[in-house]
């Protein structure tokens, strides 16, 4: 599986509940932090769904997707150790902690697998 076929929809996950958390609660922690690194993922996605259509993997990219994803892990981490709360600090804590392990399962093995060019 291609790092950008679940870092766009983890990103738009992130975005959307950084904005619900404004819309709800209006937390600008959860729209700063929450929209912003929503947009951090979806950048990196886009940045490797452009490099795999020339053929190439984009270091960058996988670089911004850890980086983003152990991030989250650790300030939701801390935020689910200090409330107890499941949602929305145990979700994103746990689904960025499986992210982060996939993107260096990713980095470990190469990249996005590149297929042969057929003629």
């Amino acid at each position: 599986m291609h790092d950008f076929c679940f870092t766009i929809p983890y990103g738009l996950a992130v975005l959307a509940g950084g904005v619900l958390g404004y819309l709800k609660r209006g937390s600008t922690a959860s729209l700063a932090g929450g929209a912003g690194s929503g947009l951090v993922l979806l950048l990196a996605g886009y940045l490797s769904l452009q490099a795999f259509h020339k053929r190439r993997n984009s270091i960058f990219a996988l670089a911004l997707e850890t980086l983003c994803s152990i991030g989250l892990t650790y300030v939701m981490g801390q935020r689910y150790l200090e409330t107890s709360k499941i949602m929305p600090a145990g979700v994103v804590a746990g689904l960025s902690a499986v992210m982060a392990l996939f993107y260096l399962y990713k980095i470990a093995t190469g990249g996005n697998h590149i297929p042969a060019k057929s003629e």
